[in-house]
Order: C-alpha cells, then structure tokens, then sequence
C-alpha cells in the first residue's frame, strides 16, 4: 500500500502525462512489471485519473473521504490475490481485465484511503508555499508538515522575513 500512496503523490505532482512514452516511463519508475503499453486513450485515461486525485489533497476530511469514495466506486472491485508477469502475489482491487488508468485509480484510491484512515486526512496534503502546487502525506504524527520539502519551507519563512523587514 505504501507504495501505492507514493504513486498517488508521484502521478499528482508529475503533471499532465504529455505523451504515451512519459506514462510508460511514470509506471516503469515507480517498478510497474512489463509489459507497460499504454494506449492514447488510456493515456487520457491516466491523466484524467491524476485531476481526480489532486483535490484529495488538502481537502476537508469530508469532501476528501467523498472523493476517494467516488473513485473505489468507480474503479474499485472485491480485492483478490494474483500474481501476473513473474510478480510475487499481490493484492489488486481492480477488474483483472483493466486498463492501466483504470488499475491506477482502484489502486491508488484504496491505497490513499487506508493511508487517511491510518493517519488522518491532514496526512494528505498540499504544500503551503505560495508559488508550490505540489501535494505530500505526512506520517509525522506529532509535527503536521506544511511544506512538501525543506526548500518550499525556506524560501516562504525567507518571503515572510523580507516581507516584515520591508514594513
């Protein structure tokens, strides 16, 4: 499941997919098994699938819990076992049929939705800084992350410390 979760923040933050060679590449780097094919339509699949997860993020607990909900109705069936293409047994909750975008978006849903379960929907979250529209999930039960990396958080304490000196 963790690793689901990072393909969830990774396919948000990498942006629109422009062609079928960056999604192929997307899944080769996050250890899909081949073989990755992805056709045009499923590429517009896949994108669709990351517009869709990107306002999980940040959210209120509600409208994010309605939104994942959307998509494990959507795309999610009763999860069974398998192993396929020389992988070891494994857990899928989409059709054994389905395309990528569709796998990715059972996959990823349930993936986020245990994570939020395990940590909150605050764990699921956008970065603060003002010119950053990247999204993270913080485990970190005692400090809440506002910042999807210590550069975003230096250059807005940077931004507010000229914007007070400036007064």
């Amino acid at each position: 499941m963790e690793r689901m979760v990072r393909v969830a923040v990774d396919l948000v933050n990498e942006g629109e997919l422009p062609c079928v060679e960056s999604a192929e590449a997307f899944l080769r780097a996050h250890d899909e098994p081949e073989p990755i094919e992805i056709t045009h339509p499923e590429l517009a699949g896949i994108n669709a699938v990351r517009e869709r997860l990107r306002p999980v993020f940040g959210a209120e607990p509600a409208e994010a819990a309605r939104l994942l909900n959307g998509l494990l109705r959507d795309y999610a069936v009763r999860p069974y076992l398998t192993e396929h293409d020389g992988t070891p047994w494994h857990l899928h909750v989409a059709e054994p049929d389905a395309g990528w975008a569709e796998w990715l978006a059972a996959q990823t849903a349930l993936a986020l939705a245990g994570f939020a379960a395990s940590h909150g929907f605050g764990a699921l979250a956008e970065c603060a800084a003002a010119d950053c529209r990247q999204v993270f999930v913080n485990s970190t039960p005692k400090r809440p992350k506002r910042f999807c990396t210590p550069t975003c958080a230096g250059r807005t304490r940077v931004a507010a410390y000229r914007a007070r000196r400036a007064l």
